[in-house]
């Protein structure tokens, strides 16, 4: 990200040129995400959007060092993560959690959600009474709507994926983080729960003073949290924009055709001209030359093929990556 496209004041997260590939073995690689930039600054939401696949949940790994990514950096209030080793890196994590997809496979079943929520302050080193710890507890389980002195004693299969994904969120909340990733976090859930969740993180985002990374396929949840929204296809970014912005008026071809497949639960509203993309997302193995959409991109070109489009600043708050913008 260069100097002309970075907003002026000094972002919280700065994440610059993130790349993430994976070895499969016999020299072959697979890179997940391609060279991924933003910001995020203080008590801000950031949507991450894009189809299944194109290296979300890859990013956000990578973000909290779960591994590493294989090049770019990862600063976080000035510290750069990606710099970090042992012990300084162990310190660094209680500024930075996440909240996994699956709320059920993201807690340990042979545990009790008292050592649930321990085990962070105990790899933290924050030692105190046993009487401080309990109310610490069970005051986190309150907050996120679960009765604490009921809760502390039983194991996650006692609850349902809603109460699991409440716990998930206190544990992530549990040392005072002030950067927490939502990977997909609502996803695996009812709608009637998914509502009740994201209600939640809203609440504590502005009790707790958190900024946010949201994570989702989903476009109508994205447009209930986010600030800005970013869209991802196969491993890149496309387009970077105010939430109301982007809901309005996308620019870039794939952002409009995601904006189409959300359903709209109005009878009579005419959808007009369909505005789907056609095909599958090609394979990350083999990504197309040129711009990735190019393969199912309406507006394509023999400019598409042959040159990379940049991120480049299109209006006030937005940025795409596209040679045809609409």
């Amino acid at each position: 990200m260069n100097a002309q496209t970075r907003p002026p004041a000094d972002p919280f997260l700065d994440v610059d040129n993130l790349t993430v590939s994976y070895s499969l073995g016999r020299g072959r690689s697979l890179q997940a995400v391609a060279g991924l930039s933003f910001t995020l600054h203080r008590g801000e939401t950031l949507g991450l959007v894009g189809e299944s696949g194109c290296g979300k949940s890859s990013a956000a790994r990578a973000i909290m060092q779960l591994p590493r990514p294989s090049a770019g950096q990862v600063r976080l209030g000035g510290t750069d993560l990606t710099a970090l080793r042992g012990r300084a890196l162990q310190q660094a994590r209680a500024r930075f959690q996440i909240v996994f997809q699956d709320p059920v496979a993201a807690l340990n079943p042979r545990h009790t959600i008292r050592q649930i929520l321990s085990a962070p302050l105990e790899i933290a080193g924050i030692r105190e009474p046993r009487a401080a710890r309990e109310a610490r507890l069970i005051a986190m389980l309150d907050r996120v709507g679960l009765h604490g002195t009921q809760a502390l004693d039983r194991r996650p299969h006692e609850f349902s994926g809603g109460q699991c994904q409440r716990i998930s969120i206190a544990r992530a909340l549990i040392l005072r983080p002030e950067l927490l990733v939502c990977d997909e976090a609502v996803s695996a859930l009812d709608v009637s729960v998914q509502a009740q969740i994201l209600n939640l993180l809203e609440e504590i985002r502005a009790e707790f003073g958190l900024t946010m990374l949201f994570i989702s396929h989903d476009l109508a949840v994205v447009r209930h949290v986010s600030d800005r929204v970013a869209v991802m296809y196969l491993g890149a970014m496309c387009e970077l924009s105010e939430s109301a912005s982007l809901y309005a008026r996308p620019a870039h071809p794939y952002t409009r055709a995601l904006l189409a497949a959300v359903p709209r639960p109005d009878p009579d509203y005419a959808r007009g001209a369909p505005q789907l993309v056609p095909g599958e997302l090609p394979s990350p193995l083999n990504p197309p030359s040129g711009c990735r959409f190019r393969t199912r991109c309406p507006l394509a070109s023999p400019r598409c093929a042959a040159e990379v489009p940049q991120m480049r600043p299109l209006s006030a708050g937005r940025m795409v990556a596209c040679h045809h913008p609409l």
